[in-house]
């Protein structure tokens, strides 16, 4: 491991993953407050093109910059052949395994999220293709801010937080984040 300059090192041109800017500022708070986790995971480089170029840690690269940081823990792998550097950009950015949730029930919920694991709302047992619409009546639930007033509501299943999100950023649709849903702003006119 050795430390470089940023103004040194080459962001990879055409990097595959990409991150929202909500993720951005986790990895930057991250970064700030664990200094010791980022030198024990350092940016992966490759010289094979004659410069030093990022295969692992671009979005740790643009956290350090926004931390206006000089210099960085990086790790440079010798004379990789373009095919072995695709795999480590992949294999760096693919989690395996999944969490027992039940083991992490007694962690505090906000500290898990705000670290980066979407915890589930519903039983990873519900089967959305067999809910009939009495399932999906949620007058009691909503009824101070729906059927009485006269609102309308739809309702959308997510398999998660962020692709809830994706979707509604994808769609340009305003939204708020209220604690487990999100109310959406939708001026439509029916005819």
């Amino acid at each position: 491991m050795e430390y470089r300059k940023l103004s040194e090192l080459k962001k990879l041109p055409s990097n595959p993953r990409k991150i929202s800017k909500e993720q951005m500022d986790k990895l930057v708070k991250s970064i700030q407050d664990n200094k010791d986790y980022f030198k024990a995971r350092p940016i992966i480089l490759s010289d094979r093109t004659g410069e030093l170029v990022i295969i692992a840690g671009n979005q740790r690269y643009e956290a350090a910059k926004k931390l206006k940081l000089k210099e960085v823990p990086t790790y440079l792998l010798n004379d990789l052949t373009e095919e072995r550097e695709k795999e480590i950009i992949i294999r760096d950015n693919v989690a395996n395994g999944e969490w027992d949730f039940n083991l992490l029930k007694d962690w505090d919920a906000v500290k898990l999220e705000d670290w980066g694991i979407q915890l589930p709302y519903w039983d990873d047992g519900l089967d959305v293709n067999s809910m009939t619409e009495e399932d999906l009546v949620l007058t009691e639930e909503f009824d101070p801010i729906g059927n009485s007033s006269g609102l309308q509501r739809v309702i959308f299943i997510f398999k998660g937080k962020q692709e809830a999100e994706d979707y509604l950023n994808k769609l340009k649709i305003d939204y708020k984040k209220e604690p487990q849903a999100w109310k959406v702003y939708i001026n439509t006119q029916f005819t």
